[in-house]
């Protein structure tokens, strides 16, 4: 068994000896997911798998925490943003903005992309690199700014 499902678990018990009925509900959710993910690929999943397992729900809570704001609906919000700060220990460690800057150079010259027409490509080879460890979206961002040579 992978060491972050142990720590999940374990987690587990200590919200219920606790009473922390939100980190408890959070690490179900999370367990929950580890476990379907595990049924999908037949397999138990390593480390680095949970951690993309907790990538995704995290992504999920950001989308329903900016659906909830949108919406007018605050008290979700931060029930929301709650969850995902506790899930923010089983995510891989975030790139520094001058880490991703590096990868987009990196990704913009491997690929001798010039042109907004090979924004797929710089993508690509820096989400491939990236992978859990920086926000897409930022990325993206930066790569078409790179790419229209603002």
């Amino acid at each position: 068994m992978s060491e972050l499902k142990d720590g999940i678990q374990a987690g587990i018990r200590e919200s219920l000896k606790s009473g922390d009925k939100v980190r408890l509900s959070t690490l179900r959710l999370l367990s929950a997911a580890v476990k379907n993910r595990e049924i999908e690929v037949l397999r138990e999943l390593d480390d680095d798998e949970v951690r993309e397992v907790a990538v995704k729900e995290a992504k999920r809570r950001k989308e329903a925490i900016e659906a909830y704001e949108v919406g007018g609906r605050l008290e979700l919000a931060d029930k929301e943003k709650a969850e995902l700060e506790l899930l923010q220990v089983y995510l891989p460690e975030q790139l520094s903005e001058a880490e991703v800057d590096a990868l987009i150079e990196e990704a913009v010259a491997l690929t001798g992309a010039s042109s907004m027409k090979e924004m797929g490509k710089v993508m690509g080879a820096v989400m491939a690199k990236a992978k859990g460890k920086a926000d897409g979206t930022q990325i993206q961002a930066k790569v078409r700014a790179r790419l229209s040579g603002e």
